[in-house]
């Protein structure tokens, strides 16, 4: 199994967008955060949100290949078939089946990230440590707040058995503890 120090290398190798690398570390830290909640492997969990968007600047004009072509590049680097299926099935436009845990929680993780950042850099402060779940939960609501972050997708926490509520306090956690790295 790729260690952490690896799989970063290897995502500053074919990332260099800094919003999109530190996209990456937030992914990382909620699907840690993640697998410490449900006893899952955290180092696999976290890897698979590090490198779910490796392919990301190659194949932002072609959605029908983002995940695919990080599948096939991670393959490579002998990265584990469930992890290789999770960022697969991250992607949506592929109409993959999201079976396991690590699927689901991918998925969902892969938004809300973008969500929290959204909710931190709308305060004056632009600072994780103002935001609360609720001030998360009351901008979820609001179809014109963070459009890209997929409400439908985040709210799929509920296939995890996590209710939103839980979701956004585990993914906020997680990401308040990198807040440095993320620059909020």
């Amino acid at each position: 199994m790729m260690q952490r120090e690896e799989a970063y290398k290897l995502l500053k190798k074919h990332l260099k967008n800094k919003n999109l690398l530190k996209h990456c570390l937030a992914v990382e830290a909620v699907m840690g955060r993640l697998a410490d909640h449900f006893g899952e492997d955290k180092n696999a969990w976290a890897v698979a949100g590090l490198l779910h968007d490796i392919d990301y600047e190659k194949t932002k004009d072609n959605p029908e290949q983002h995940s695919i072509v990080g599948a096939e590049m991670l393959e490579q680097e002998g990265l584990p078939e469930e992890l290789l299926y999770a960022i697969k099935a991250h992607n949506d436009y592929h109409g993959l089946a999201r079976n396991s845990k690590l699927d689901k929680a991918l998925f969902a993780t892969d938004p809300l990230t973008g969500l929290i950042v959204a909710a931190a850099l709308i305060r004056p402060e632009k600072k994780l440590s103002i935001v609360d779940v609720d001030f998360l939960i009351n901008r979820f609501d609001e179809n014109s707040f963070a459009r890209g972050a997929r409400r439908d997708v985040i709210a799929s926490c509920e296939e995890l058995d996590l209710s939103l509520e839980e979701f956004m306090a585990l993914g906020l956690e997680a990401m308040k503890s990198i807040s440095d790295e993320l620059g909020l």
